[in-house]
């Protein structure tokens, strides 16, 4: 395995710590409504097909965000944006908390999945900018403080609704967080000289094939995770035979997975090649879909989510460095659009051919991506 020339040290400073606290509640919301999204329709009545639309929804507001992202920092700058972001997540949520009405819960996971992307994407951008050459082990580490948070909240969703508590009351970390995080730190950034708005603009930086075929990789690797999120417990249930209820502790499996792979891949981010790194990452998530995709067991079915978890965990980290460094300032406005697609074109798709197939035969679009993706990445590596 190739490693980094040169000692990187990662230092975890007060906006750093900002950061990885505003990345763990917005995954509080991210995981939490994935979790929900079987229950919620079982509430609704629905197919998996039109349950699939607040995974579209949320891409959807996803795109929105890289559109509108550019304009929205230069404007209000990186600061205010992450914190307006923040509250826009949270009244999506509300909306998903005070109604089941269909057309009030897609209008929540769009609105919560436009502002959540532009608190994400400007964070992690200001993270990198921060950290600079330790910026992928910086963007790893916040998002393994993000699933950890995550683990917390599928935990809690599936106990909730065990309880007879209903799954909405631990939707409500989310708002409890946000509100915590704006009182204890909200006056916390990174230090301005870092961050000149008042220097000119610089030109616009060509980018190559590399850059969009980056952006392909990204997209594959966003839509494996969120076919595992949205999906992933309905196919435990199935092949299992537990409850809808019991069987959201398969995604608490699948994100342990995710937050041991990113605390674990932290260091080897400052070590070793990220290239080669996320191709190792991708024949893991790969081997671990195929125990959980083959088990009928609850034991083997959570190994195999916990191992496809601890794949997936290097997937967007590295995939979107990848973009940061073939296209730069480009990467923070072009990266929502291809994640957005992907949140929406793979959970949807997958939904699809749960209701022409089945649930099993539709998780073989997984594989298929994870292909897709380690082509991606061995094409742009070989032309190099």
């Amino acid at each position: 395995m190739t490693t980094v020339a040169g000692p990187i040290t990662l230092t975890r400073d007060r906006p750093t710590w900002l950061i990885y606290l505003q990345l763990a509640t917005f995954a509080t919301y991210i995981y939490g409504l994935s979790a929900a999204l079987p229950l919620l329709r079982l509430e609704q009545h629905t197919s998996n097909t039109v349950a699939g639309l607040h995974g579209t929804a949320m891409a959807a507001g996803t795109i929105l965000a890289g559109a509108s992202l550019g304009a929205c920092v230069r404007r209000y700058g990186s600061r205010a944006t992450t914190w307006i972001g923040l509250a826009g997540v949270n009244a999506g949520l509300a909306m998903v908390l005070l109604s089941s009405a269909l057309p009030l819960t897609l209008a929540g996971y769009g609105i919560a999945g436009l502002f959540g992307s532009v608190m994400l994407y400007t964070a992690m951008a200001a993270l990198s900018d921060h950290h600079g050459q330790a910026g992928p082990a910086a963007i790893n580490e916040a998002n393994a403080f993000a699933v950890t948070a995550g683990i917390a909240v599928t935990f809690g969703l599936s106990a909730a609704a065990q309880a007879g508590l209903g799954w909405r009351a631990a939707l409500l970390v989310t708002p409890v967080g946000s509100l915590l995080l704006a009182v204890l730190m909200g006056k916390v950034w990174i230090p301005a000289a870092e961050e000149d708005h008042d220097a000119p603009a610089a030109a616009p930086t060509r980018v190559g094939w590399r850059f969009h075929l980056a952006g392909v990789v990204l997209l594959c690797c966003v839509a494996t995770e969120f076919c595992f999120n949205l999906w992933g417990a309905s196919l435990f249930s199935l092949r299992t035979g537990l409850d809808a209820a019991t069987a959201a502790t398969g995604l608490t499996a699948f994100i342990a997975g995710i937050a041991a792979g990113r605390f674990a891949g932290t260091p080897l981010a400052l070590r070793f090649n990220p290239v080669t790194l996320l191709v190792g990452a991708l024949l893991v998530s790969g081997g671990g879909w195929f125990l959980f995709w083959v088990s009928t067991e609850p034991l083997l079915s959570y190994a195999g989510l916990a191992i496809s978890g601890l794949g997936v965990s290097l997937h967007f980290p590295l995939a979107l460095a990848g973009m940061i460094a073939h296209g730069g300032e480009r990467a923070a406005a072009a990266a929502p659009i291809w994640a957005g697609v992907a949140m929406g074109a793979g959970p949807f798709l997958l939904g699809a051919l749960a209701d022409g197939f089945g649930t099993h035969q539709a998780f073989l679009l997984v594989p298929v991506l994870v292909g897709l993706a380690i082509g991606g990445v061995l094409t742009s590596r070989r032309r190099s």
